[in-house]
């Protein structure tokens, strides 16, 4: 199955439960120097009118997406785009703040990653992240489980680890480097399928995201096997309300390290 790029339209589904924790995030970031913002990963712009209501004219977006990169320049809220994977990406100009919301999870070695990334930041400029820490939960598991269970051949899951910490270790590794406030969330959304669809509303919460490197490894037909098999474990784990919605909880971590 072809799984090119990001898909804005299917990202923006559930847009405002995805928009509340990037908000949590920025209520937490205290006044910071005058400076570049960087969005980080900025997708489609999801967080830009936030951002820009406070630190007008100093915004930057980061992101490898070009569909994504489009729909953030049509936002008219950047005052740069600059199409670059984030792993790679380095300042021209010390930033004032680099706001990371739900995308560090895609990169390894964290360890390493946030203290670059802190030695960027100009004296007294922030570091504020956001990442989901659901890779256990059932909407998560349920596609590493299934997915080495019908397609051993692709998909080995021995010795998997979550690709994020706990809020304590990030605020641990952190601590040398400034002042850190770290905290983890539970979210308890409630999620329907739009109108015409039969796919189950968790399923259609994480195809945009978490199932996208499962999806590129299948044809059609095998991704439309492993969706019938992912929805029939849904169903039980995440059973239907009387209106048709569901119940998903849904962990995060945040943390705003100030250099």
């Amino acid at each position: 199955m072809v799984v090119s790029d990001w898909n804005p339209e299917s990202y923006a589904l559930f847009g405002d439960l995805r928009l509340r924790p990037a908000l949590d995030l920025l209520a937490q970031v205290g006044d910071v120097p005058e400076g570049p913002v960087i969005d980080l990963g900025c997708g489609a712009g999801s967080v830009a009118d936030a951002l820009s209501q406070r630190f007008a004219g100093r915004l930057t977006g980061v992101d490898a997406s070009p569909a994504m990169l489009a729909e953030a320049e049509a936002t008219g809220l950047y005052q740069s785009l600059i199409a670059e994977d984030v792993s790679l990406w380095r300042p021209e100009v010390p930033p004032a703040l680099i706001f990371s919301n739900a995308v560090l999870q895609w990169l390894p070695d964290h360890a390493m990653l946030l203290p670059r990334l802190a030695a960027y930041l100009m004296p007294g400029g922030s570091l504020a992240v956001q990442m989901p820490r659901q890779f256990r939960a059932p909407s998560h598991r349920f596609l590493r489980d299934i997915a080495a269970a019908m397609f051993p051949d692709r998909f080995d899951v021995t010795g998997w680890q979550a690709p994020v910490e706990t809020a304590e270790t990030y605020a641990r590794w952190l601590v040398p480097l400034g002042r850190v406030s770290a905290w983890q969330t539970d979210y308890v959304q409630r999620l329907w399928t739009e109108e015409g669809s039969t796919a189950h509303p968790v399923r259609r919460f994480t195809e945009s995201t978490v199932m996208r490197p499962f999806l590129q490894k299948l044809s059609d037909a095998e991704a439309a096997a492993f969706f019938a098999a992912y929805e029939e474990a849904l169903a039980v784990a995440y059973p239907a309300l009387a209106d048709g919605s569901v119940m998903m909880p849904f962990r995060r971590v945040f943390f705003v390290l100030t250099v």
